[in-house]
């Protein structure tokens, strides 16, 4: 089974984009982020003409968090399992899909480590690990992926010797993400590779792509299980080149399940 997950930046501004990659990836299940859709607006015909049910959480203007999945969706869950007050964001969504439980994710970015949105973002992620914890004492075989705009570590940034204080690897957002982990989560992307130099995104601006300047954010973390059914993961590069790309790459695992 493979599974991908991608920030498409605009569902509307990347359709085509995303008919080529299912035309030659053919994953499984896709956990999609930044669709700026509402719910309404979500292309759902249009995935089923390509043989996917989908399920969508949208706002309209930003954010947004969709599931693609020709291998059955049921069980969906917009937004936390941890019964509290809704999330004011559309920014998760879950389903079981071919046996597994996932979750597609776009944690919030933080912006600057002085702006509320910052702390947003920390308790956002509190909220994503007790919600983890709870899917993963449920099923042991259990995904959440997305773009969580945290770097795991130095080797996931192209300038790690950067002083300046900022967003995506503070001490604080890694931290939380290894909180996450704790539940029992794999970063699966790592069970096979182990260089830097290897992202996820590139900014649009003064050519990062071809720079290698980028960041490793877009995440697949799996249960041991799952981990250890894993037989393959790419980051698809080739998705983030020619005419009108996302700024970020998908990211795939084929999982033997």
């Amino acid at each position: 089974m493979r599974i991908v997950t991608w920030n498409v930046n605009s569902l509307n501004a990347r359709v085509d984009r995303v008919n080529d990659f299912i035309e030659y990836a053919k994953p499984d299940i896709v956990l999609m982020q930044e669709t700026k859709m509402s719910d309404e607006q979500f292309l759902h015909s249009h995935f089923e003409d390509l043989g996917y049910e989908s399920v969508h959480c949208g706002e309209g203007r930003w954010n947004g968090v969709a599931i693609l999945s020709r291998v059955g969706l049921s069980e969906v869950k917009h937004g936390f399992d941890d019964l509290g007050d809704p999330d004011p964001e559309a920014r998760l969504i879950s389903a079981t899909c071919g046996g597994i439980r996932v979750s597609s994710v776009y944690v919030p970015n933080g912006r600057a480590v002085d702006d509320p949105h910052y702390e947003y973002k920390l308790s956002w992620m509190e909220r994503l690990r007790f919600h983890m914890q709870r899917t993963c004492e449920s099923s042991e075989h259990a995904l959440v992926g997305g773009d969580f705009n945290i770097c795991p570590d130095n080797r996931d940034i192209w300038d790690p010797d950067n002083p300046e204080i900022r967003t995506h690897v503070t001490d604080s957002e890694r931290k939380a993400l290894q909180d996450l982990q704790k539940c029992g989560l794999t970063d699966l992307f790592r069970k096979f590779y182990d260089e830097n130099q290897l992202y996820s995104w590139w900014d649009y601006r003064d050519g990062g792509f071809h720079k290698r300047r980028g960041l490793r954010i877009d995440l697949l973390l799996g249960t041991s299980v799952l981990a250890d059914k894993a037989e393959f993961c790419l980051v698809d590069r080739n998705a983030r080149k020619g005419t009108k790309p996302s700024d970020h790459a998908p990211v795939m695992v084929d999982v033997a399940i």
